[in-house]
């Protein structure tokens, strides 16, 4: 279905900045022409997506991968740090909140309930089960029926919620039916457990399937300004009102890179901001969560709620993978 390990484990550039980018040290910036102060950065500058005509977020999340130790393994080397990261992002009115059982394992989840429990009103968190964790960087399949509960379970007490908004299916098993995934999880929705069901790393196929078993509200895959192998599937979710959540938003390659530069550039902005703000801008559903373990990286990102391209550079941005394709 063109979604590897590899390719999966590239998500632990999920939205981080490089190391080298530098928040300026005064007010405000300008981006767009716009002044945006620090002290008023929020993201609900990016408007609001509906989740199943239920529940309305800011377009822009938190992905709560990267708070976790080297390899998605273990806890963070500064657990003090990454709590104060998920506090700073509800200041900053993130009120969509990603993570997984299997970060960590269960690291992700147990971070987000010590930071913000009792969760302020309005945020939702979302989380997803659908692998297994032998160890660092390693991650095998296991969507059966059994294991969901038992994931669904574990999610509910390590978040200490009574019923989890949005529950993903992690990515399908290609040795369990998928219908016999997602029922499951319609039968977690029926007996209170689970309010949404969400899919990720999914084709057009599933998600056709899923719907004639249970409403889907957000699909999360791979896809950037320069990585356009699901816009398919983006033209797909926008038709049907479901949320499309975006990972990877930075685009890989040369002519990539220079492309991004330059906008960012014109724009004194970071490639990553350049790149958030693409997404934002190529369809209402869409939903990008960009993740980070630092205050600094987290402030940017917000930031990039603000940021307005023209129609020249959206095109520009949007040809990429015609112009690395000729090359």
């Amino acid at each position: 279905m063109g979604i590897g390990i590899e390719a999966y484990f590239r998500a632990l550039f999920h939205g981080e900045f490089p190391e080298n980018a530098s928040w300026d040290k005064v007010e405000g910036r300008i981006f767009g022409g716009q002044v945006v102060n620090k002290k008023e950065l929020s993201a609900s500058a990016a408007g609001n997506v509906s989740l199943g005509g239920e529940i309305s977020v800011h377009r822009l999340g938190f992905g709560a991968m990267r708070l976790t130790g080297e390899g998605i393994w273990g806890p963070p080397k500064d657990r003090q740090g990454a709590l104060a990261v998920l506090r700073r992002a509800v200041e900053l009115d993130v009120n969509f909140i990603d993570t997984a059982d299997s970060y960590g394992p269960h690291v992700s989840e147990e971070l987000i309930a010590e930071a913000l429990f009792p969760y302020p009103a309005g945020l939702v968190i979302a989380t997803k089960g659908g692998w297994n964790r032998p160890g660092p960087n390693q991650w095998t399949h296991d969507a059966t029926p059994s294991h969901l509960r038992k994931a669904v379970e574990g999610s509910l007490k390590r978040l200490r919620l009574d019923r989890i908004d949005i529950y993903q299916l992690h990515i399908p098993d290609p040795v369990v039916p998928f219908e016999a995934s997602v029922e499951t999880l319609a039968q977690l929705r029926n007996e209170g457990k689970i309010r949404l069901v969400a899919l990720s790393n999914v084709t057009l196929e599933h998600i056709v399937r899923a719907r004639r078993i249970i409403p889907i509200v957000s699909v999360q895959n791979r896809y950037s300004f320069a990585d356009r192998e699901w816009d398919y599937v983006v033209d797909y979710c926008e038709r049907s009102g479901i949320a499309f959540i975006p990972w990877f938003p930075l685009g890989a390659g040369k002519v990539a890179g220079d492309v991004l530069n330059q906008i960012a550039q014109t724009h004194g902005a970071s490639p990553t901001q350049v790149a958030l703000a693409w997404l934002l801008r190529r369809s209402p559903i869409m939903l990008p969560i960009p993740g980070t373990s630092s205050i600094e990286h987290l402030e940017q990102n917000v930031a990039a709620s603000s940021l307005r391209l023209t129609e020249q550079e959206y095109e520009e941005l949007s040809r990429v993978p015609e112009l690395a394709g000729s090359r």
